[in-house]
């Protein structure tokens, strides 16, 4: 018994070392691809690409399902981005509310005849509307037969845009300015062909907004809101600036993505079954590459492009994470054959692997890790001084690259104004592991428990309630 105790001992103590290792080696990568990027930054070229014509052309496809509360001041801020070559394609999918009616009320819209070339598979488009007015001519409507999920609509998107890269993002998003200029600049920077590009995405939740344009970032409300946002923080600058140090960028958010439209095709386009569309979308691109023996590279740049309306509610929060592990399960078993597979190179060999093992994995371990210790407690089996260490030190572990990743962010971007907002969103950090965490973890487990046993999953409406605060007129920025 002593003997089997031990293994499993090893077991969880490896796995752990293993862990601390891959997140020293990303806190180091990461510092080494910032600097890198900072330093790439061309004032001349971005004033380029704002203003050429021959600069590549991007498709901007947001699916918009119910979404009349916010609908035009979102439409607004998609269509004042700084770049000279890009259209907005709002793909109405089958709301039920006003939507449609406020969009062609506000931008003058008239149904136009358009032959739609079904690339990729989506449900049926009824119409296509374009403005009256020349100074939307960038804005194309698409009213289309709901399909049940968001790969459909951004499939129907794809099928009718007409620039060589897509933009993938959420309609209720409110982006950068220079968020296209960015973007397209990490592909003009690449030696090899760049097939998907993502960046930082931010809650919006209680942030400033004029003229549909975000104007000063300010730390969300509500509490859960303020988790996330630390998550993504650390998410993004830590884990993914790691990897693209390495070129194995695990995956592009489905909030802001930049595509290459013709690899996206070939691919096959979104999978409307999968519950993780984005990261599924980006597995098949890359497998596509190798399976063609063809050079890629997906980008991330490390910059906050994109924010986003977060769940600020228990429920949707779960709901939300019971439905991302439902997707990273479903690609686990869909693409089991990239599983350190050489044909898959980079893929197959490292991110699919460390997808599978501290992604997949890593709620099992910690829920399987926690019957252990109270079973030792139970038995009177723990080393209570070394079970005390080590749960101080993995509790420290987390808080420091919580709160490095924030102060990192602030030191290089300066994106909130006020200091004690940054104050507030460390000391959020210190809780975190006992309050947001859990949550996620029992998430996880939820997702998969359901996944496993076929449960079909229900696609909930998230109620967008306009979290972005207008700007005062006698705002002064502190």
């Amino acid at each position: 018994m002593k003997h089997f105790i031990f293994s499993i001992e090893f077991v969880f103590g490896f796995y752990c070392l293993l862990l601390l290792i891959v997140y020293v080696m990303l806190f180091r990568m990461s510092s080494i691809s910032i600097r890198k990027n900072l330093r790439k930054r061309n004032s001349r070229r971005v004033q380029t690409l704002m203003e050429s014509e021959i600069a590549p052309g991007v498709s901007i496809v947001a699916p918009a399902y119910n979404e009349s509360v916010t609908i035009v001041n979102n439409v607004r801020s998609l269509m004042t981005l700084f770049y000279s070559r890009y259209e907005v394609v709002i793909v109405n999918d089958g709301s039920k509310d006003d939507t449609l009616e406020k969009l062609i009320k506000e931008f003058d819209l008239v149904q136009v005849d358009f032959l739609v070339d079904y690339l990729v598979p989506c449900k049926e488009i009824k119409a296509i509307y374009k403005s009256m007015d020349i100074s939307h001519k960038r804005l194309t409507i698409v009213d289309k037969i709901n399909g049940g999920s968001k790969a459909d609509a951004v499939n129907a998107g794809i099928n009718v845009a007409s620039f060589p890269y897509i933009l993938d993002t959420d309609v209720d998003c409110v982006l950068a300015n220079d968020t296209l200029v960015q973007l397209i600049e990490a592909v003009l920077d690449s030696k090899e062909r760049v097939i998907a590009v993502g960046a930082t995405l931010r809650m919006s939740n209680s942030s400033y907004v004029d003229s549909g344009m975000l104007v000063e970032a300010a730390l969300p409300k509500p509490i859960l809101a303020r988790f996330q946002e630390m998550e993504y923080i650390r998410s993004y600058l830590l884990g993914k600036m790691g990897w693209n140090y390495l070129n194995c960028i695990p995956n592009v958010s489905g909030g802001l993505g930049l595509f290459d439209k013709e690899i996206l095709i070939a691919a096959g386009g979104y999978d409307s079954n999968s519950l993780g569309e984005d990261m599924e979308m980006v597995t098949r691109m890359c497998m596509t590459m190798c399976d063609n023996n063809q050079k890629y590279e997906v980008k991330y740049i490390p910059q906050t492009l994109c924010w986003t309306e977060g769940p600020d509610s228990l429920k949707m929060l779960t709901r939300q994470r019971v439905r991302w592990a439902r997707g990273l399960m479903q690609i686990m078993r869909t693409h089991r054959k990239a599983f350190f597979n050489p044909k898959y190179k980079r893929f197959g060999l490292i991110v699919f692997p460390y997808n599978a093992i501290f992604e997949f994995f890593a709620p099992i371990m910690e829920i399987l890790g926690i019957f252990f210790y109270i079973y030792l407690i139970l038995t009177h089996g723990i080393n209570w001084p070394m079970a005390i260490l080590l749960l101080i030190f993995v509790y420290m572990f987390s808080v420091f690259l919580t709160s490095f990743s924030i102060l990192l962010d602030n030191y290089v971007y300066k994106y909130y104004k006020r200091r004690k907002d940054i104050i507030r969103l460390c000391l959020t950090a210190f809780i975190e592991p006992f309050v947001y965490h859990p949550i996620i973890v029992y998430s996880s487990i939820k997702g998969y428990v359901q996944e496993l046993f076929g449960k079909k999953h229900a696609w909930g409406e998230m109620t967008r309630k306009g979290t972005l605060t207008p700007l005062p007129s006698d705002h002064i920025k502190k």
